[in-house]
């Protein structure tokens, strides 16, 4: 075993094998919660946990995966270019929605994790919950975060919101297929995305297009929001 986990490769291979696991389990089932992204990271903690794997050695070769985020999140342009008309259509309301969205996103969890008694740190870790992992990290350090939690807080955020953000969308009749999108997208990044995709082009390219606005509304939004609360819930 040790021959095959101390080759770089390992976690490499091991992330791919799970994820396509997951998408072929999704496929099959065709069940919202049932997520290739939360199958895969079951499956490596169930085979990291029976075999003794470090996760360092794991890492040695997964983080690589990480160079592919930025390019990954360039490409979801290509559904809003074909979609450029209802972008200049639509610019102020799709501009105040993703405004709105990230402003009741990063309030909602530092009054939640106030009241459930999170410490300090742990608050400025969550966030940055709801915007695409490369820019949640530095949004993390910029408050002096701890990036683990964030990042962990936004894998589930994201796929909450694949998970239920349609589900959502039906019981409260939102029909519009940009106001779908731009939900998707702002509440729960590049994995709501993909889920936005498969709905529909015109979702899609709404939900890419919020991944980049919100995260640079968040980067801004989100020092401001915490200073405000920060003084309010400590009167």
């Amino acid at each position: 075993m040790n021959v095959i986990t101390n080759n770089a490769l390992f976690g490499i291979a091991l992330s791919l094998i799970a994820f396509e696991i997951g998408i072929i389990f999704y496929k099959k089932t065709k069940l919202p919660i049932f997520n290739p992204l939360l199958i895969a990271i079951a499956l490596i903690i169930v085979f990291l946990t029976t075999f003794n794997i470090d996760l360092e050695t794991y890492n040695e070769g997964a983080q690589f995966i990480n160079i592919f985020l930025g390019p990954a999140t360039v490409i979801l342009a290509v559904p809003l270019y074909k979609q450029i008309n209802l972008l200049k259509r639509y610019s102020l309301p799709i501009i105040a929605g993703i405004f709105i969205g990230s402003t009741v996103g990063i309030t909602s969890i530092i009054i939640l994790s106030y009241l459930l008694g999170l410490n300090d740190t742990l608050i400025k870790s969550l966030v940055p919950k709801s915007v695409t992992t490369p820019i949640g990290i530095e949004i993390s350090s910029q408050l002096n975060g701890i990036i683990s939690i964030t990042v962990v807080g936004i894998i589930v955020s994201g796929i909450i919101g694949a998970v239920f953000g349609p589900l959502i969308c039906k019981i409260l009749k939102i029909e519009n297929n940009i106001a779908v999108g731009i939900s998707l997208g702002t509440a729960s990044h590049a994995v709501g995305t993909t889920k936005a995709l498969e709905i529909g082009e015109t979702e899609g390219a709404m939900s890419s297009l919020s991944i980049g606005i919100a995260g640079i509304m968040t980067v801004f939004l989100a020092p401001i929001i915490y200073n405000i609360l920060y003084k309010i819930l400590h009167m």
